[in-house]
């Protein structure tokens, strides 16, 4: 079994949080956290980049796109504080990936299982619109954590963006020609190449998607159930093959 290696990982964790490479992102993100939402007038924000949240021995990786303003950058954790978090932390507790179903703070208890959670953005962009040589610049970022997470089979990449980050770090290292072949759409699921975890897409639960109905609960936790479904016969055939 692929060995895991959670110090390494917290280091890595430590270097996003310090990261200070895009100016218009730094500049965005300690604004929100001056000017603040009134919900949360006198709130202390993170307003840094958001680190990988989960369990470093995780089989699934589930890549989103960027801290929401008054969420994770609000927060420090990945999708807490916001409604986006609400649907999917909801439906991985559901699946049995959460020790619980809701994500408000970092100190709230909350563990994942199996799970890890990381973004091609670290830092919240303007419209959550991350410009291109954003993305280029956090990509180092993915990178390493994709070398890290030895164990993950399955990656549910959560919006266009998220799979597009996915699949340019795979042809960055050679490992597919083309991002071409693998087009988004809800609950597909592709097998990149040999050797490699399979993807699996879902629409973003961005308000913008779970307020108009695009995207609901229910398909939100289909998706999930899915990824246990995948997770659980990929560990069949595996001790069937010994």
């Amino acid at each position: 079994m692929p060995q895991f290696a959670p110090t390494a990982l917290k280091v890595l964790n430590e270097q996003i949080i310090q990261c200070s490479r895009c100016p218009r992102l730094v500049a965005h993100r300690e604004e929100i956290g001056r000017l603040q939402r009134r919900a949360y007038k006198g709130q202390e924000y993170w307003s840094r980049p958001v680190a990988g949240f989960g369990d470093p021995a995780a089989r699934l990786l589930i890549i989103g796109l960027a801290p929401g303003a008054h969420g994770a950058n609000r927060t420090g954790r990945m999708f807490t504080g916001d409604p986006s978090g609400e649907f999917l932390y909801r439906a991985l507790w559901e699946a049995g990936f959460a020790n619980q179903p809701a994500s408000v703070s970092r100190d709230d208890g909350l563990k994942l299982r199996d799970a890890y959670i990381t973004a091609p953005v670290r830092c919240v962009p303007p419209d959550n619109k991350p410009l291109r040589e954003e993305i280029l610049a956090c990509r180092p970022f993915l990178v390493e954590e994709l070398a890290l997470l030895k164990r993950v089979r399955l990656v549910v990449v959560l919006g266009g963006i998220g799979l597009d980050a996915y699949l340019s770090v795979l042809q960055d290292a050679g490992k597919i020609r083309s991002r071409s072949a693998f087009q988004f759409a809800h609950g597909a699921i592709f097998q990149t190449h040999e050797g490699s975890p399979a993807v699996l897409a879902s629409y973003h639960p961005s308000q913008q998607n779970t307020s108009t109905g695009r995207l609901t609960a229910a398909m939100l936790k289909e998706i999930f159930i899915r990824a246990r479904a995948f997770l659980n016969a990929a560990e069949a055939s595996s001790i069937s093959s010994r």
